[in-house]
């Protein structure tokens, strides 16, 4: 254990005494959080809107006006010309074009089906989609509106039908920065674990200084878990700036235990340092490390459901997200953070990183060679 101490000690001297990582250690996490929550977003503000308004009437212009006044609509263009609005779609310069055909008003009163044309820039998917189900909401009331309108037999209220109540749990207000924000600190200390522990050992083997190590009795277990151990308290310091941070710029809520967050941010360092030093091993140089980290991190952040949901993804993507270390820790920080979750709702989680942490430990220790 003493031994380990020396070591841990030794680790700590050589990182501070890098003044470029001391400062980036503390200052990247700080950057990444002021930019990276804000600006990461999928939601949908302004919907730049063309219509070819060829009715003119009343209605046509009740329906304009009532995407006009939606926060999500901005009317950028009108025109009586199919083909200058499809140019502006083509174009870029507006998302979606709307077509009210002659006679709208005149089907209407008469109580039959009024058709309307929307075309959607779908180039990107989720951004059309979303455009899509706002058109459609704000439609779906103006129609409301239109039979309620037509009814004169009976008021408004006499009319059937099914009340509604919405209730949003764990995020009310629908704030998109309490859903990213979570997934930003996992990113976070991923990087800080997973890149500068494997280049500290990597840099240690290209200097040189790795060789009066492994001329000295000190085992393979003691060096590999005194390469671990500093990275982690770096991690978990990270990991408290980033709440703090998210908390005092953004008002990020925190329902739940602050001591059962760290011990998974603990376990999930574990796994993600040993996966790192693993890679180190069989690395002779700074460049081949970074290349498997940098294709190994891409994979990682990408299928962890930080953007796209795991339900959503194929099933073999699933079964493959079971040795993803950062699945669990995005599942884990939100569950925490944003539900209040205790141990006995993430056990499964933290069972499952245990074992990846082990297995990637002792794959790195067994990995390493004591070679003078």
């Amino acid at each position: 254990m003493r031994t380990i101490f020396y070591l841990i000690r030794k680790e700590f001297i050589q990182i501070f005494r890098n003044k470029f990582i001391g400062r980036a250690i503390f200052g990247v996490p700080i950057i990444q959080m002021l930019i990276l929550v804000p600006a990461v977003t999928f939601e949908i503000k302004e919907i730049r809107l063309c219509v070819i308004d060829r009715d003119m009437t009343s209605l046509s212009r009740s329906l304009v006006s009532k995407l006009e006044g939606s926060t999500f609509f901005m009317l950028a263009h009108s025109t009586f010309s199919d083909e200058e609005a499809n140019s502006l779609l083509l174009k870029g310069k507006c998302d979606l074009v709307l077509q009210i055909p002659d006679g709208f008003a005149k089907e209407s009163r008469k109580g039959n089906p009024a058709r309307i044309m929307a075309s959607v820039d779908a180039i990107n998917a989720s951004s059309a989609q979303l455009s899509w189900a706002y058109l459609s909401g704000v439609i779906r009331d103006f129609n409301s509106e239109i039979i309620i309108k037509n009814i004169s037999t009976a008021s408004p209220a006499a009319i059937p039908r099914i009340s509604i109540t919405n209730r949003y749990w764990y995020n009310e207000m629908l704030n998109y920065k309490f859903y990213m924000l979570p997934g930003i600190l996992g990113i976070l200390i991923t990087a800080i674990g997973f890149l500068l522990a494997g280049l500290n050992l990597v840099r240690e083997k290209e200097v040189g200084t790795i060789e009066q190590i492994n001329v000295t009795p000190v085992r393979k277990h003691q060096f590999i878990i005194a390469k671990m151990v500093p990275f982690l308290i770096i991690g978990l310091a990270d990991m408290v700036l980033g709440l703090a941070l998210g908390k005092l710029a953004f008002g990020i809520p925190f329902e739940g235990s602050l001591l059962l967050l760290l011990l998974c941010a603990a376990v999930f360092l574990i796994s993600v340092l040993g996966f790192a030093l693993f890679i180190s091993t069989f690395s002779s140089t700074q460049q081949q490390f970074m290349f498997i980290a940098f294709f190994c991190m891409i994979i990682f952040i990408l299928m962890s459901g930080i953007f796209t949901p795991l339900e959503s993804m194929p099933e073999w993507a699933q079964k493959a997200d079971l040795i993803n270390p950062v699945a669990y820790i995005m599942r884990i920080n939100r569950m925490v953070m944003l539900k209040g979750s205790t141990i006995s709702d993430i056990q499964t989680d933290i069972y499952s990183l245990l074992l990846i942490g082990a297995f990637f430990t002792l794959f790195a220790i067994r990995r390493y060679r004591k070679t003078a």
